[in-house]
């Protein structure tokens, strides 16, 4: 059959050119007697049968005459018909026991792939097989058209979704709420080196997986103005007033648990308009003013993150996040809650806010409970603070978020008002523990005054929930002890770690079949649901058939990845070398300068004649990466590694032992191509600025050893696997800090450095740049009078530990012992676990298993 390239590979609109190979022979087309209504095809002649009546039914198509977007639709609803009596058991049963929900709110959830997915979780991938072949049609064919959803970035939205996988494989009654981004942040292509961003097109031709519930639209407002009233016995209560309203729509995704027939929801937000079309201006006329109010409602779920260097950016960006709480907020107390009394709220659910983009929630809750439903300002600050925890995902002051006063108090005047009083209140409070330390009141005030009058967000969110986590135990430490001491001093009880994970069903089972099914022959299947197993794994380590087996799936993984980059990019890369792997959004403080830096290093050496071509380990150098289109140091950077990539590649020096690869439009699909065939993974991050990092547990558990520093989860990484299994390099977090209190000048290591040099002045010649030497002034500059996340100073130890790969990766089967011992020993970073540490720590919701 002709192959199927991914549905990441091409635009999601406009014909294709090409089909899945038509059935034929004794395969017979769907008549008017087939079964129209199947219920739970888990049965090879079920499924053929629901699959043919959805082809006929919903593509209104036979199966002789079926696109291969008619056939992956009706696989895909096939499939999804079979969750849906779990789905519909699990929130009746969940309602009528009166079960604790975890609601987490969260701007992204980067769900990747979704037909696999459903396959695996309602063991149906068998069955599906045998039923499409027996149909003359190729499963693997069909879920590789898929497009995956646009709904996130990078690790914080893929946190999400691996949080909800695990909430559902572990029966926690658990409900995902976002928004349903139409354009997704945006689908990346480079004309001559430079990032050019494009629409994410996901939902052009719609997707199998969402199940639309307009006649639950939630109306939110904004803008307008705030009224008190005195009743007559003195009592006075406030009422906002909008100017502005849009309706939520729900899209409602099913999230099914692995082995389990609990399946929860991720409920997903649409903007639309109020009163979309005004018929009285659109017959005088003026038609573009009829359309006006739809145009300016559906703006707000267009994109995730809109560039925000503007008002109008700021204020649509304010917009999206209160949006999709106010919906969220609206839809648990109305549609879940209904007429439970108010102060159980807290028993019966719990709001995590993921970071700081759903904070405004905190304010709106308090003005539904005071405004809305009648309570006393302290009894609705009782149930709210113990409604809501916040996870904190960053150390950068600039990620912390802000919002100005005067943007909250024309978009949001009621919330604003209440973030006042909620200030107003706990600085009382900082007060009486700290009598006469005003500098201490000044730091805590929710509301900062310079260098504009602004609510920080995340002081908001920690102030107004029980527990703040941060996402690893560096991570934690940092932020009680540095972002938010004088939080911790107050309320040290308040703050714990949660150490973040990923879901060993798509980024193991799903991802690495071959691994998997050497760890299914090694230790049995029980791994996938308690990652804790893998440890049985470390005996093999030093089996050499068992290495031998290993290495050659991370042969065969390479092999596919090197195709599919070929097809996908018209990337031309060896299989036979080592895979160095940096995949992540690009970010000045990841430090994808850092790895660019060496790979330009082993070029000068090669130039200047210091080492031999045939001297260096083939090496495969792979960058995976977004900027934000705002963000012009990411942009250059961008440039700068494909221009050095379209150099290195074709260099006759190098004869072909060095290659970069930068594939455009990174995404999950890709992802789970690129992990399993990764080697070296580069986490080289400055020590002290990175939260967690999940990118690295997941290359850890596919068995490639990691570069990095002592930053984010990469410290209990390197404790786990042992530091003779972990290339550890540059300063610790003290380290970094001394050096900053000392003052950090940047152009005294490249004066002393004559490798660092050599690298920088080969950039700044033009050889890169068609003989421009001014082309990356922007960034060489920075690099040697700032610098600021000290490139520089980590340099050498990084060229160094480097050459110490290359040594290490030339004895293969030592190579292989420390990879195995890898995946044996990270079993602590499966979400997992990571969600049962919530639920002991700070949520309390027990299972509800469905019978």
């Amino acid at each position: 059959m002709v192959a199927i390239p991914p549905g990441d590979i091409l635009q999601s609109t406009g014909p294709r050119s090409w089909q899945v190979k038509r059935p034929t022979g004794s395969v017979q087309p769907v008549t008017e007697n087939t079964e129209r209504f199947i219920s739970s095809p888990t049965t090879v002649e079920s499924f053929k049968s629901e699959f043919c009546r959805q082809l006929r039914y919903e593509q209104g198509v036979d199966l002789v005459d079926a696109r291969t977007e008619d056939l992956y639709q009706a696989l895909a609803r096939t499939v999804r018909s079979a969750m849906v009596d779990g789905w519909i058991a699990t929130q009746a049963a969940h309602r009528a026991a009166r079960a604790k929900t975890v609601a987490y709110l969260s701007a992204e959830f980067l769900m990747g792939p979704q037909l696999e997915n459903a396959l695996l979780s309602t063991a149906l991938t068998d069955v599906a097989r045998t039923a499409l072949a027996e149909l003359e049609l190729d499963l693997d064919e069909l879920t590789a058209y898929e497009t995956e959803p646009g709904l996130g970035n990078g690790g914080l939205g893929r946190l999400a979704a691996c949080f909800i996988d695990s909430l559902a494989a572990k029966s926690i009654p658990a409900i995902g709420y976002g928004i349903r981004y139409e354009y997704g942040i945006f689908r990346q292509t480079f004309v001559d080196g430079r990032q050019v961003e494009q629409p994410d097109r996901w939902l052009a031709k719609g997707t199998p997986w969402e199940l639309a519930q307009p006649e639950n639209a939630v109306t939110v407002s904004f803008g307008g103005h705030t009224e008190q009233h005195t009743d007559a016995a003195g009592v006075t209560s406030t009422r906002w007033v909008p100017s502005e309203q849009v309706l939520a729509v729900p899209y409602n995704y099913m999230v099914p648990g692995y082995e389990t027939r609990n399946v929860n929801t991720l409920r997903l937000w649409s903007a639309k308009a109020t009163d979309a079309f005004d018929l009285q201006i659109f017959n005088s006329g003026d038609y573009e003013s009829a359309v006006r109010r739809q145009t300016v409602a559906e703006n707000i779920s267009k994109v995730l993150y809109p560039e925000d260097s503007t008002p109008q950016g700021k204020e649509l960006r304010l917009k999206q996040q209160y949006f999709f709480v106010a919906a969220s907020l609206r839809d648990y107390l109305d549609s879940v809650l209904r007429d439970d009394d108010l102060a159980t709220l807290p028993e019966r659910v719990v709001f995590q806010l993921n970071d700081t983009h759903p904070v405004i929630a905190v304010p709106e809750l308090m003005r539904i409970l005071v405004d809305e439903r009648g309570l006393s300002w302290d009894a609705a600050w009782d149930i709210t603070r113990r409604t809501f925890n916040y996870t904190c995902h960053t150390l950068l002051p600039e990620a912390l978020e802000v919002w100005s006063v005067d943007l909250l108090g024309r978009l949001l005047p009621r919330h604003l008002e209440i973030i006042y009083r909620i200030n107003e209140e706990f600085l009382s409070l900082v007060r009486q523990a700290y009598p006469g330390d005003e500098l201490r009141v000044r730091r805590m005030s929710i509301i900062q005054e310079r260098p504009e009058r602004a609510v920080r967000m995340a002081f908001l969110a920690t102030v107004g929930s029980t527990k703040v986590n941060g996402v690893a135990a560096l991570h934690s430490q940092l932020l009680a002890d540095k972002v938010l001491d004088d939080f911790s001093a107050l309320w040290p009880e308040k703050f714990t770690n949660v150490t973040n994970g990923v879901t060993p069903r798509r980024f193991m089972r799903l991802s690495n079949p071959g691994l998997s099914g050497l760890l299914d022959e090694a230790i049995g299947t029980g791994w996938t649901n308690d990652l804790a197993q893998l440890t049985k794994l470390e005996p093999f380590a030093d089996d050499a058939s068992f290495r031998a087996e290993f290495r050659a799936i991370k042969q065969a993984n390479k092999e596919h990845f090197s195709a599919l980059l070929a097809q996908r990019d018209g990337i031309e890369v060896p299989a036979e070398a080592l895979y160095d792997v940096m995949v992540k959004r690009l970010h000045e403080y990841k430090r994808q300068m850092l790895k660019l830096l060496h790979v330009v290093t082993l070029y000068d050496r090669v130039l200047k004649g210091e080492v031999k071509a045939s001297d260096l380990q083939p090496r495969v150098v792979v960058f995976g990466a977004k900027a934000a289109p705002g963000y012009k140091m990411a942009k250059e950077i961008i440039h700068l590694i494909n221009r050095v990539a379209a150099v290195v590649n074709t260099a006759p020096e190098l004869e072909g032992r060095l290659r970069i690869a930068f594939p455009a439009n990174y995404n999950v699909t890709l992802a789970e191509r690129l992990i399993p065939a990764a080697d070296l993974s580069e986490q080289i991050s400055l020590a002290g600025k990175e939260a967690s990092g999940t990118g690295n547990m997941k290359f850890a558990l596919n068995g490639a050893l990691t570069i990095g520093t002592d930053d984010g989860a990469n410290v209990e990484i390197r404790q786990l696997v042992g530091d003779e299994n972990f290339f550890l390099f540059g300063m610790d977090e003290p380290a970094v800090q001394a050096l900053e209190d000392r003052g950090y000048n940047p152009t005294s290591y490249y004066e002393v450095d004559a490798g660092l040099r050599g690298a920088i002045d080969l950039i700044s010649s033009g050889l890169f740049s068609g003989g421009d030497r001014t082309a990356f002034e922007f960034v060489i500059s920075d690099l040697l009078y700032k610098d600021r996340f000290m490139v520089l100073a980590d340099y050498r130890s990084y060229v160094d530990t480097q050459d110490r790969v290359e040594v290490a990766y030339a004895d293969q089967d030592a190579w292989t012992r420390s990879a195995i011992l890898n995946v044996a020993r990270t079993g602590f970073f499966t979400s997992d676990r990571s969600i049962q540490d919530y639920l002991d720590r700070i949520w309390h919701a027990p299972a509800a298993p469905i019978a």
